[in-house]
């Protein structure tokens, strides 16, 4: 027999996306759910849907029903009140397909019509318009009905509330709640009797913005920090310890005399049935008539062409040689060609190259290429990158693996100045409801979160800043509040004998993590083949005129959404700037010209005259340059992998065996050739997957599978990947010992092996 669900459903729900306002994690909302045997649960936070897709996927993983909402504002609708006040929300729960498209709509206009400075809001008009598929809750005391009751103003609450029932027929309750505030009190009785009158149906709603009455103490600093108060003010926003997440139980309790309004949260959670939906990659269409392979085919073979008449092929060739010569540059474009239109990537690689170009026939600067993307021979033939993957031994399989299906994704630089005129030819091009930038959500992280509590409970300055300079400062690996305090005995003696510091730490932890804010990610662009507002909710940074997605990269990304990274680089304008100075002297610097065996460079950087040298002007890395005096363009690849926390390791062995004061191990005659070039040392992620093909029979593609498994250390995984590795090798004549020794070394390098395209596109 299916276990017994709990008798009632949360409906009006606030998690930490509800930004500095919400104290509820989706993981323990969930978790909350299990605990007390809720069927369902909704999302309902203030103005925005930006954990919608999350929150659908931990539900459904959880055997849980998730309801989609918001709390949305409504515009006035009284001449009592002006469209600057404090705007009432209702809260609108998506029922099914049409009523998720609607509410994606209503919440996108909310950001993108509201005039900067005023509280993201809606008409009542917006509202009729797409009121379809949508379940309206009135929204307690702080919707509009409520606050027109506590004004008095009982006959305009009735033709308001006249009004939401003829936009959501029969999909409109009167929303009670009674969290033992006054103003609840005072508006029940004609709620009630408005309802009654009307025959509109009450659910009883408790509004949870934390889990339980230990967390209202920081959830009230919460509410002080994001208001700029102090915890000891009187006048300012408060909740109760009563809005927390309660059981079915204290529900039904609290509201026995209205158990309609208890049963009707059922009611409501049986009619929705709808989650955020996740699709395969979605792009615009480049040609129009669906030609997109035939293009990329024409415009790829033409391109390389191009290419080897200018970097490969020399005047004293014969027709013979240039063809001997590009040979396995035709073999390579071809394979690719058929990977990339397998995989139907056409069009991504199609429109790439059509901003590049664009940008370039402008003078606008764009990098030679970063990232995995520089091992396609496609890439360089569209001109999406300038290294000839052949020359450096880039592995395309690195970027895509026709094994492992994922999106492309090229990394662009582009001159930091004139990034912003790429943007907005690609806007142009495609249409501005078509493209965004990303949203990114900021983290109250350990030391803000004491600074920011420290400053509500007007504890003492000198103090609270002692107290942050003990916790760790690593922003690429925060470091939690408890592990610091349980890492530090000052933390742990000053929390037993000082005032407040007991305090300051406890709330601290509570807070850390929430998200704080919104902001727009420095680079990311989704182009999608439609208006977006069909696909995901919209937001608006103040600081931008261009939308801005709802959903962070992750979850744009699992709706459907193609990124493109547009990079401002600072380098790239120096280069250029430099460059127009030579110039106005009469001389004509092409940068994408200059040998790459140029002995003064060499000599430049071998005196680690570095500084504003891209990637090598940093005082460590300076210092390396005078150990390894580069000569030649593989040591700077290699010197740009090694110089990160893991490789570093490697050093020393590089240095010796390029002096010769160390001999490389030699593993294997069929790996020799592989890492001859950094003189024995296994460097780069392709170097991994090289030794899997020619030591252990691997494909490219499966080496790649075992890379990922190897940088994962995925124990089962690399259980089975270790005897095929060995079982490969030895059919190939090598000794099991020698292979499982070759495997651990391999396995032990690749956990932080670099990826070659990125270091030689830096190089």
């Amino acid at each position: 027999m299916p276990m017994a669900h709990a008798k009632f459903v949360h409906l009006h729900v606030h998690t930490s996306y509800s930004l500095s306002e919400g104290a509820l994690r989706l993981k323990d909302l969930v978790s909350l759910c299990q605990r007390h045997k809720m069927p369902a649960v909704a999302m309902t936070d203030t103005g925005n849907m930006f954990g919608a897709l999350e929150f659908s996927l931990a539900c459904a993983k959880a055997g849980i029903q998730p309801i989609i909402g918001t709390s949305l504002a409504i515009a006035s609708p009284t001449d009592t009140e002006t469209r600057r006040s404090e705007p009432r929300r209702l809260v609108l729960l998506a029922q099914n397909q049409t009523g998720y498209a609607n509410l994606l709509k209503l919440s996108s206009l909310s950001f993108l019509e509201t005039p900067a400075g005023e509280t993201p809001q809606v008409a009542l008009e917006a509202l009729a318009r797409h009121a379809e598929g949508i379940i309206a809750l009135t929204g307690g005391p702080n919707g509009h009905i409520g606050h027109l009751i506590e004004a008095g103003q009982n006959e305009h609450a009735e033709q308001l509330l006249l009004r939401l029932a003829e936009m959501f027929p029969a999909r409109l309750y009167v929303e009670i709640q009674r969290h033992s505030l006054g103003r609840e009190n005072r508006i029940e009785n004609v709620l009630l009797e408005l309802a009654h009158k009307h025959e509109i149906p009450l659910v009883a709603t408790n509004e949870a913005y934390f889990a339980d009455a230990a967390m209202f103490e920081a959830h009230d600093a919460l509410l002080c920090v994001a208001g700029g108060n102090y915890v000891s003010e009187g006048d300012r926003r408060q909740l109760t310890p009563e809005h927390r997440f309660k059981s079915a139980d204290e529900m039904a309790m609290l509201f026995k005399d209205l158990p309609e309004a208890v049963k009707n949260t059922l009611v409501i959670a049986q009619r929705c049935a709808f989650m955020s939906p996740t699709r395969d990659p979605i792009l615009p269409a480049f040609t129009g008539d669906g030609g997109e392979d035939d293009v990329l085919r024409k415009q790829s073979r033409e391109g390389l062409e191009r290419r080897l008449d200018k970097a490969v092929y020399t005047a004293e060739m014969s027709a013979p040689e240039r063809a001997e010569k590009a040979k396995p540059y035709h073999e390579k474009l071809e394979f690719e060609l058929g990977v990339i239109t397998e995989m139907g990537f056409s069009g991504y690689f199609l429109i790439v190259a059509d901003f590049i170009r664009w940008a370039k026939e402008r003078g606008i600067p764009v990098g030679p290429g970063r990232g995995s993307g520089a091992g396609s021979v496609v890439a360089w033939a569209l001109t999406i990158t300038d290294l000839d993957p052949l020359r450096f031994a880039l592995i395309f399989e690195r970027f895509l693996n026709p094994e492992r299906i994922s999106m492309p994704d090229f990394d662009i630089d582009f001159c930091q100045e004139r990034r912003d005129e790429v943007i907005a030819y690609v806007q142009q091009k495609y249409g501005h409801d078509r493209v965004a930038q990303i949203i990114t959500f900021g983290t109250l992280q350990a030391r803000a979160a004491l600074r920011d509590v420290g400053r509500v409970l007007q504890l003492p300055y000198g103090l609270v800043d002692r107290i942050c300079k003990m916790v760790p400062n690593n922003p690429a690996n925060p470091v939690k509040l408890a592990d610091a305090i349980n890492d530090e005995p000052r933390l742990q003696h000053m929390r037993m004998t000082e005032d407040g510091v007991d305090r300051l730490l406890d709330i601290s932890m509570k807070l850390e993590g929430l998200y704080r804010h919104a902001s727009t990610h420095a680079a990311g662009v989704v182009i999608g083949d439609r208006p977006l507002d069909e696909l995901i909710p919209l937001y608006r940074d103040p600081r931008s005129d261009m939308p801005v997605t709802q959903f962070s990269m992750k979850y744009a990304e699992m709706s459907g959404l193609v990124k493109f990274d547009f990079l401002g680089l600072k380098t790239l304008t120096v280069i250029d700037r430099a460059q127009k100075l030579i110039a106005e002297k009469g001389d004509v610097v092409d940068i994408a010209a200059i040998p790459l065996d140029d002995e003064r460079t060499y000599e430049m950087l071998q005196r680690a005259e570095s500084v504003g040298v891209f990637q090598f002007e940093s005082s460590g890395m300076r210092d390396l340059l005078r150990e390894a005096v580069p000569d030649n363009i593989e040591d700077l690849i290699a010197l740009v992998a090694l110089y990160r926390p893991g490789p570093m390791e490697n050093i020393p062995k590089y240095i010796a065996c390029k002096h010769g004061r160390e001999q490389p191990e030699n593993l294997h005659e069929t790996i020799e050739p592989v890492v001859r070039d950094t003189y024995g040392v296994i460097i780069y992620q392709e170097q991994v997957m090289q030794i899997a093909q020619v030591f252990a029979g691997y494909t490219l593609g499966q080496a790649d599978l075992l890379r990922r498994a190897m940088g994962k250390k995925i124990k089962e995984e690399m259980g089975a990947q270790r005897a095929v590795f060995v079982t490969g090798a030895v059919e190939r004549g090598v000794d099991k010992g020698r292979a499982e020794y070759v495997f651990d070394l391999v396995d032990k390098f690749a956990g932080y092996g670099f990826n070659k395209a990125h270091s030689a596109g830096y190089a």
